[in-house]
């Protein structure tokens, strides 16, 4: 039998289907006995895939593993594992893995490591560890050879989801995963596509896929969709793709096949790739539900934007704020901020920028982050490859130090100073105070008026030095906001 194990990352409310070992099920499904486990669902995971081993020939303990607490926890329970059954093969896969494979092999609990899109390489590597075939023909498998050497085969090549079944939902309990959101009281999470084709220099998914993305047919998202509003009564859906528009002819199609659903839904999409469709393409858009488009804005900066190898203007930007508006589309932009060679002027741009971004359309969501480096196949965005040094095992990993840096917390890196850096949290905290999210919708009525009377009056001077009240004010919300049953 194999287990395949998605380790807790989120709190119950916020959880989604698992759906990298749902994708890896998918193929297994009919060819072998497995069991998923997920520790956002069970209370006690290592104590159930210990029973499982105890009762059942496991042949394979497979991991899904995303960095910050998600590593944490497939450490804890690997560890539990490898101690009480040495000779089970633990196999780890997923992002971390993928981007820090050396990393991951230096555990003494893991074994081997899958890189990039995992399900035909899990295939073969059933196959390997029962002896019928060699390890080192399998692309895009890392493992430790007999003297504990790591060996890292040729990468494989994406395939198009579409090559693959169906994720087996039959075989979780989709009940608890269809949680209430902003989008609808049932809301599924759906991964339509696999890579992004762009080559932006600060992102782990051109890390790891380079420039390609593959897609399902918009015949095979309304059918999976329309299965689940069907069967298990889900109402919306968030598309988890990098960039859910691509060509404006499948958006198209996309769009009028999920009309007839009724869902309502949030993706990402480019922000140049929006301005070029059509304004008939993107009422389709809007008729067919879609509420909220992610887009990463990044920089109020042209010569950072250049920098990052994004590939768009501010201009763009500021047209997609603009233009959004007609259609009834909330935009949610993120910005990367912290140029390495200038970071106090990136800073002063992208916050002046966000204040124009508002004036035009104040609806407008924004995310920021401390840019936080992630290997890159040529050299990281800003040519910091020789100031940072990171962690050589999990476990390294799984300090407060680089849990800070994962989360971006604190990314602690060299060119960004402490003054610049508070400037960015303090400037955060002021901007979502003024503007609430819609999408927190555990958060009563009055907590909103509240916290945009105490930050306007900052907004308006910009004073976002010590922001203690607003701070004040959101832990007193949290406190006060209803509690919600796990299921």
């Amino acid at each position: 039998m194999i287990i395949l194990f998605n380790p807790r990352a989120t709190k119950p409310r916020n959880r989604r289907f698992p759906l990298s070992i749902m994708a890896l099920a998918a193929v297994l499904e009919g060819r072998e006995e497995y069991e998923i486990v997920d520790g956002n669902i069970d209370d006690n995971p290592t104590q159930t895939i210990l029973d499982m081993v105890r009762r059942k020939n496991v042949e394979m303990l497979g991991v899904s593993v995303m960095p910050g607490p998600q590593m944490v926890s497939a450490i804890n329970t690997c560890r539990d594992i490898r101690k009480l059954h040495p000779k089970l093969p633990i196999v780890w896969g997923g992002y971390f893995s993928s981007t820090y494979s050396d990393a991951t092999l230096n555990a003494p609990y893991v074994d081997y490591v899958v890189r990039g899109q995992g399900e035909q390489t899990l295939l073969e590597l059933i196959d390997a560890i029962r002896g019928n075939r060699k390890f080192e023909g399998i692309l895009g498998l890392s493992y430790k050879d007999l003297f504990g050497l790591h060996r890292h085969n040729p990468e494989r090549l994406m395939q198009n989801p579409d090559v693959f079944p169906w994720s087996p939902f039959h075989r979780v309990p989709v009940e608890k995963y269809l949680r209430p959101s902003f989008f609808g009281k049932r809301t599924a999470a759906h991964h339509a596509s696999i890579g992004c084709p762009f080559r932006c220099s600060f992102c782990g998914v051109h890390a790891i896929y380079g420039n390609r993305e593959l897609a399902e047919s918009p015949a095979r998202t309304e059918a999976i969709l329309r299965h689940l509003k069907d069967q298990y009564g889900a109402d919306s859906v968030q598309f988890y793709d990098m960039n859910f528009f691509l060509k404006e002819s499948h958006a198209r199609e996309l769009a009028e096949r999920m009309e007839p659903l009724g869902f309502h839904w949030w993706c990402e999409a480019r922000i140049d790739t929006f301005n070029r469709y059509s304004d008939a393409t993107l009422e389709a858009v809007r008729r067919a539900g879609c509420t909220m488009i992610f887009f990463g804005a990044e920089s109020g900066s042209d010569w950072v934007l250049k920098e990052m190898q994004k590939d768009i203007t501010t201009e763009q930007t500021l047209a997609v704020a603009q233009r959004i508006r007609q259609f009834g589309i909330i935009p949610e932009f993120s910005f990367v901020i912290g140029n390495p060679r200038d970071p106090e002027r990136d800073t002063r741009e992208t916050l002046e920028f966000i204040r124009k971004i508002k004036r035009l359309n104040r609806q407008s969501e924004i995310i920021i982050y401390h840019y936080t480096p992630v290997p890159q196949r040529t050299a990281m965005y800003g040519n910091i490859d020789s100031q940072v040094t990171f962690p050589t095992s999990p476990d390294e990993w799984a300090t407060k130090k680089w849990l800070d840096f994962t989360l971006r917390i604190d990314p602690n890196t060299p060119w960004l100073k402490r003054k610049t850096k508070n400037l960015i949290d303090n400037f955060e905290v002021v901007v979502n105070a003024r503007w609430p999210t819609v999408q927190d919708i555990r958060a009563p009525r009055w907590s909103r008026a509240l916290l945009k009377m105490l930050s306007a009056w900052r907004y308006a001077a910009r004073i976002y030095a010590f922001p203690k009240e607003l701070r004040w004010a959101q832990q007193f919300i949290s406190l006060r906001k209803p509690k919600q049953e796990s299921l």
